[in-house]
């Protein structure tokens, strides 16, 4: 090798590969960053219809009208799985009647990382959408073996006690375990969640919501209230001290029900909902994302109510999307 091509070959070394190994430690931490947001424990939601779904059984309106005629448009039960990766542990909350559509597309959207049940479910209260998916872990279906169940007590007494699902329990497909309004349970290192008592219909067992603490993100779920004002505590402060609030928004504005007596279902409206925050931040509005909406609510259907509700500040929680 000549003198000239060794100097050459010199001054490479000094320039190209310190610029490499520079490159290399640089991007390393981004390397790091991506593998540990891919730990970051989240909620996925799996449904955001009212109990019947959307469309509804026997609707022949237009509401339902496109959902009938395209099932791309079908919206199953308002139901949200807490997914903590870094143990490959989920929790469920609410057994819907859409379960085995539910669990089907977790298992498929997360590609199989986690176990096909969930390692628990949190239920909310006894009204049809809530809970009535329990029965495809009976013998008839799934046969499941001792799958946890939390509930609160009048909750617990009701599944015992009433036939099928007394059944499931004797036959040990599920075990009950109790929740205690204010009282956090540990699902991991990362995740907690916490159950409240909200007020609602309750005709066969008391009605809860959920704080759920995962990571460095905080969630209010409540899917079933009466009326806020109802409430023992102030709804503008409990949106506050989260990062999502997923809240009650079965009915757009009174008027929706022409057919029957609203009062007869009472939850807070949207319309009422947004009054309430209306000299709230946009930051504070926009972590309120609206679930559990009936099948005659236009944010199922309408683009331009659904444009006008962002325009607004407020969003719709997105089924199959990570929060």
């Amino acid at each position: 090798m000549k003198a000239n091509d060794k100097n050459i070959r010199f001054w490479i070394q000094q320039i190209i590969f310190p610029i490499f190994i520079v490159q290399s430690l640089n991007a390393q931490p981004d390397n790091l960053k991506v593998q540990k947001d891919s730990l970051e424990p989240f909620v996925m939601v799996l449904g955001i219809a009212q109990d019947a779904g959307y469309p509804q059984i026997g609707c022949l309106k237009s509401c339902c009208e496109t959902a009938w005629a395209d099932s791309t448009h079908k919206t199953w039960v308002s139901s949200i799985a807490i997914v903590d990766p870094k143990v490959r542990k989920w929790w469920l909350v609410d057994a819907t009647p859409d379960i085995k559509e539910q669990l089907h597309f977790f298992q498929k959207t997360t590609q199989g990382q986690y176990p096909f049940l969930p390692e628990r479910i949190f239920l909310t209260h006894a009204h049809m959408g809530h809970y009535t998916g329990l029965l495809q872990f009976g013998r008839e279906a799934m046969n499941t073996n001792l799958l946890i169940v939390n509930v609160m007590a009048r909750m617990g007494d009701f599944l015992r006690n009433q036939a099928p699902w007394s059944q499931l329990v004797k036959l040990e497909n599920i075990r009950l375990w109790s929740l205690v309004p204010t009282i956090q349970d540990v699902l991991s290192e990362d995740i907690f969640v916490e159950p409240f008592l909200v007020p609602h219909r309750d005709e066969f067992s008391e009605t809860v919501g959920f704080h759920i603490t995962a990571g460095k993100k905080k969630y209010l779920f409540v899917p079933d209230i009466d009326k806020w004002s109802k409430w023992n505590r102030n709804i503008l402060e409990e949106v506050q001290k989260v990062d999502y609030a997923f809240l009650d928004g079965t009915f757009y504005n009174e008027n929706e029900l022409a057919f029957r007596k609203i009062a007869e279902v009472p939850h807070p409206t949207i319309e009422e909902t947004m009054k309430l925050f209306v000299n709230e931040s946009s930051d504070v509005k926009k972590k309120i994302h609206f679930i559990h909406l009936n099948h005659t609510n236009p944010l199922l259907w309408s683009d331009d109510q659904q444009k006008l509700l962002h325009k607004a500040g407020y969003k719709i929680a997105e089924q199959g999307k990570k929060y």
